[in-house]
């Protein structure tokens, strides 16, 4: 099930994007609380960033869907996404995966698409799973601060 995040959910986000395992391949550095709860509350009343709940009704996953506007008004973009490593491994991110092709397309994008870091074969691996298909690879498209490195993306898209 899929339910778009409130403010009471900041602790689970906070704890999902500052994983060290998760981390290095989100949008934003490592903070304290105090730095992530601003920009969480921007996503929140912007209605862009959302949980995925399991059979049990337990958050297991989080996305951003951002969508485009205009000519380009078909189109989602698929960020942030996550399984909590507790549920890793379980099959929770394939199921993630269908239930967010899912809220989309009942929204009526045509378009889903995502980037992913090159050496994160895992997500790389289960997006192709699901039906993304591999459209280029965009060059030194994210800085890791604090590695003082560039890392190049796969643009993916899924096609509804």
């Amino acid at each position: 099930m899929i339910k778009k995040a409130t403010l009471q959910d900041t602790n689970f986000f906070y704890e999902l994007y500052m994983h060290p395992d998760i981390n290095p391949y989100l949008l934003y550095e490592p903070m304290a609380i105090a730095a992530f709860k601003p920009i969480f509350a921007d996503l929140v009343q912007k209605e862009l960033i959302f949980i995925y709940f399991n059979e049990e009704g337990l958050p297991v996953g989080m996305f951003k869907l951002i969508p485009h506007t205009y000519r380009s008004a078909h189109i989602v973009y698929l960020g942030g996404v996550a399984v909590h490593p507790q549920y890793a491994g379980k099959g929770y991110g394939f199921l993630m995966m269908k239930a967010i092709i899912d809220y989309a397309s009942n929204r009526g994008f045509l378009r889903i698409e995502l980037s992913v870091a090159v050496q994160n074969s895992k997500a790389i691996s289960l997006y192709e799973k699901v039906g993304f298909e591999k459209e280029g690879i965009l060059k030194k498209y994210t800085y890791l601060k604090e590695k003082n490195t560039f890392i190049d993306e796969i643009q993916m898209a899924y096609l509804v």
